[in-house]
């Protein structure tokens, strides 16, 4: 039965609850138009000839005065037998109606507001029961148990994560064929544990598992046994435990574990004592003295750093199975299974696409797919083009477009020469990522975007590499001095992260003349699954020292990009005004800018208004200074 159908019996039956409280009401109050009369007042008045007419059901007689003097009702006594011979003597109309078909109706209304209680009471307890608030289930597991009627996710759906793959096929051949392991000694797994980042698969792969395994497979969220009462968590692990037991062999999923698993006594004031007593019966169930041979417990979890010792060791989980991002042939093969439900275009490259989309999870890429299809979808295509991908990919890593955003021309103007300083920095440094697009559309909460795409994926980066970030960042605040005598607060960020990059080079990192040591030990309080604090393990001249390392760092970044922009004043004023006339340009107009050549000419409809018409005006080359820094920047190291 759908929710319209309940939706209208539930209003049928306030409305039917309502006219029977209406006829109690009338028939308390006489309907509010007759009165009752004693039986030797209504003798009286048919005697008198004063009665016109009156109804007889039963022992109730009803009636109608002469001269519309009002109406009344009156009880016969039991022991009167000559009501009709007064009544006719007295030419009074008599009517007389069956008592029996009334009786049942008086009855009910005599019970009715009982019935409407009784009612009442049994819809509220069903609303309780409704969803998974049920209040008489408590300590029930609410895990779904997948059927085979619906669809199926096998791991021909899933992509990029080959390893993860391996480890989780040998588990079904194990559920299918545990004579084939038994006979040399070895035993069915406990538990296995998907590690990775947000977004890479790991809930995907347990429903894969679930596809290829013929066995029972139950999906549980670890948040769905924690409770407000100390106790049901522990026994809504029980009873799932109960119910795999009763199924073996089969699979239990648990996705965010993190939620119940934390490591127990940590956070401040103590830890959840509901929780705690979860956690506990967990670990007893996965090992504990009863056997729950056949059953195979597969978790999920980004945060493997929180989870408690006791339940990772061997025996619980044996196996932790990491699901990390996919390398360029994983993001390709990803592309292919999410793009077999869209409509390509031949120009459509999805190695290309591949290639250009570093450092993407699986579910990145599910979106950006999504995205090219919409926005194909809005130009009114019949496929997806690579201008969709192209687009689609770049709302990922930029964020979208805000072109109702309104700016003023000073304002394009400083972030034009802004994103120029990142741009021209980011070209002539060495060890640099190549770069990909500028623009000075707002894009979430920037207004403009210089965007980088590494060749390869990078697991380890060099110092010079991150000298070079370091010179990138500091490129925009740069260009606001030289070129616009004046400093704006867009350089925020930019300074905030050169700042935490350089303590990090100092302090973690081994990389400046304090050598290859750690400063600052992290107290991370692991309920709370942030750091909070940091104990300073070092004296205050080593602290003087790690500032002016830090100091430094910045300094000669400072000082290259300054460098670069200073030597290239012809060069950043031609970007500018290129980024003002066409909001957004990609390497390939940035190069031909740097190598002295002409961009291809624009649609009249395009630019940026009276910006562009008064950029020749507005934009006057600045002579050059030479090196030599402005007055209020930082000195050289």
């Amino acid at each position: 039965m759908n929710s319209t159908v309940k939706t209208i019996i539930f209003w049928v039956f306030i409305f039917a609850c309502l006219v029977v409280l209406w006829r109690v009401f009338q028939t308390s109050t006489g309907g509010g138009k007759d009165q009752e009369i004693a039986w030797s007042e209504f003798l009286q008045d048919a005697q008198q000839g004063q009665v016109n007419d009156v109804t007889v059901i039963g022992s109730e007689v009803r009636g109608h005065l002469h001269n519309d003097k009002g109406s009344f009702h009156v009880t016969v006594p039991a022991n009167y037998p000559h009501l009709f011979d007064v009544l006719d003597q007295n030419k009074v109309k008599v009517t007389v109606k069956n008592a029996d078909g009334n009786g049942w109706w008086n009855l009910l209304i005599q019970f009715s507001p009982v019935i409407v209680l009784v009612a009442l009471w049994f819809f509220m307890i069903r609303q309780m029961q409704s969803g998974g608030n049920k209040a008489m289930s408590f300590g029930k597991s609410r895990a779904r148990l997948l059927s085979m009627q619906q669809k199926k996710i096998t791991f021909k759906d899933v992509a990029g994560v080959d390893e993860a793959k391996e480890e989780l096929k040998e588990i079904i051949e194990f559920l299918r064929e545990a004579q084939k392991f038994q006979k040399l000694g070895g035993r069915i797994p406990k538990g296995v544990l998907l590690v990775g980042p947000p977004g890479t698969g790991k809930t995907l792969l347990a429903r894969a598992v679930a596809g290829e395994a013929n066995v029972p497979f139950f999906s549980i969220s670890g948040s769905d046994f924690v409770e407000m009462f100390v106790g049901v968590g522990a026994s809504r692990v029980r009873d799932l435990f109960e119910q795999g037991k009763k199924n073996a062999p089969c699979i239990i999923f648990i996705d965010e574990i993190d939620a119940v698993g934390r490591h127990r006594g940590a956070g401040l004031g103590g830890g959840h004592d509901e929780r705690e007593q979860t956690l506990n019966q967990l670990l007893v169930e996965m090992d504990g003295f009863e056997s729950n041979d056949g059953v195979i417990l597969v978790a999920a979890t980004n945060r493997p750093d929180v989870l408690d010792p006791a339940l990772l060791r061997p025996g619980r989980f044996d196996r932790r199975v990491v699901v990390g991002r996919p390398d360029v042939r994983g993001r390709e093969e990803v592309l292919r299974v999410h793009a077999k439900k869209v409509p390509l275009s031949d120009d459509v490259d999805l190695r290309v696409m591949a290639r250009g989309t570093p450092g993407f999870s699986g579910a990145d890429l599910a979106n950006m797919v999504n995205e090219a299809a919409l926005n194909a979808a809005r130009m009114n295509r019949k496929s997806v083009a690579m201008v969709d991908f192209e687009t689609a990919k770049d709302k990922v890593l930029m964020g979208a477009e805000r072109k109702s955003m309104l700016l003023t021309d000073e304002e394009k103007r400083v972030t034009a020469y802004h994103e120029a300083g990142h741009a021209l920095v980011a070209a002539m440094r060495d060890h640099a990522d190549p770069l990909h697009k500028v623009t000075i559309i707002p894009r979430g909460m920037a207004l403009g975007v210089t965007m980088q795409l590494p060749e390869d994926d990078k697991h380890t980066v060099t110092k010079q590499y991150l000298e070079t970030q370091l010179a990138i960042l500091m490129g925009g605040r740069i260009a606001e001095e030289i070129f616009l005598h004046q400093m704006t607060t867009g350089a925020g960020n930019d300074i905030e992260r050169a700042s935490d990059l350089a303590r990090k080079m100092v302090c973690e990192y081994g990389m400046s003349g304090m050598g290859p040591l750690t400063f600052g030990k992290k107290e991370e309080q692991i309920f709370l699954g942030r750091e909070i604090s940091q104990h300073r393990d070092f004296s205050e001249e080593t602290a003087r020292q790690i500032d002016g390392e830090v100091r430094g760092l910045v300094d000669e970044a400072y000082r290259s990009a300054y460098d670069i922009l200073n030597n290239n004043q012809d060069i950043m004023h031609r970007l500018a005004i290129a980024l003002l006339e066409r909001e957004t340009i990609d390497a390939n107009d940035i190069r031909a800018i740097i190598d002295g050549k002409e961009l291809p000419p624009i649609k009249p409809s395009g630019g940026s208004g009276s910006a562009v018409a008064d950029v020749q005006q507005v934009l006057k080359p600045e002579p050059s200074r030479g090196t030599s820094f402005p007055e209020g920047s930082p000195s050289p190291a």
